[in-house]
């Protein structure tokens, strides 16, 4: 009976580890998506849309972007921070937001009588995450409407595999050159009220292995070796006889 209990109690407590949200009920969460809005860096590379009544005058600006004699589909910010736009030449856009170029573009269009009313479209063509470790589907993933949460990401990636820590995630990122990492437990309910619920351009989601996982590769490369160990002395063995 002890026993029976033991395995019991053994068995409630892998499944608490192997699943999401242990603690979570019924309860709402704030968003925390629009403050996080993504930071224009070094090598990102933007689709710039220009549309306006003119539409014969507005069709140089749509030009595709210029980099070294090598015509590309966007606009890439350069080592110093700056993409080359037609007509308004070099613009410092690292450390702005979407937001805050699209504005200055639409200024710069009007103050310089270039078009009237502009609507100007700003996008990113590298949204970029990446899924690393114990996940089904380890890869890269590109994403069109810029907007991906770290559950997303994971089930692009075919979900934790069963030797998976999910309350040690693993969440690298990087801005401006800087590196950052955090840890989130997703056997609480914490990632909903945190800013890493929603993942942000080139960031990594690491996925660490559990104990089960370490010690089974451990006992596996082991029992390699000794089974190696056994058909080499016994090739040898044949060899001499």
């Amino acid at each position: 009976m002890l026993l029976v209990v033991a395995l019991q109690l053994t068995s409630c407590g892998s499944a608490k580890k192997s699943s999401y949200f242990n603690e979570v009920g019924n309860n709402t969460f704030a968003s925390y998506y629009e403050p996080l809005e993504p930071i224009l860096q070094k090598n990102d590379l933007l689709s710039i849309n220009i549309t306006s009544l003119n539409a014969e005058v507005t069709e140089m600006f749509n030009i595709a972007n210029n980099v070294g004699g090598i015509q590309t589909p966007g606009y890439l910010i350069d080592q110093d921070g700056f993409i080359r736009f037609p007509v308004l030449g070099k613009i410092a856009v690292a450390g702005l937001t979407k937001k805050e170029l699209r504005e200055y573009i639409r200024e710069e269009l009007i103050s310089k009588r270039l078009l009237m009313e502009p609507i100007v479209d700003i996008r990113f063509m590298n949204f970029k995450v990446s899924v690393l470790g114990e996940v089904n589907q380890p890869a890269v993933f590109t994403i069109p409407n810029e907007k991906v949460t770290l559950l997303e990401a994971l089930g692009m990636a075919g979900d934790m595999t069963i030797y998976a820590q999910r309350n040690n995630v693993l969440l690298i990122s990087e801005e401006d050159g800087i590196k950052s990492t955090r840890r989130i437990d997703l056997t609480s309910d914490e990632l909903f009220t945190s800013p890493n619920y929603y993942l942000q351009p080139n960031d990594i989601v690491y996925v660490q292995p559990n104990d089960r996982k370490v010690r089974n590769t451990s006992n596996a490369t082991q029992w390699f070796s000794v089974i190696l160990g056994s058909l080499s002395l016994a090739v040898i063995s044949i060899a001499s006889f």
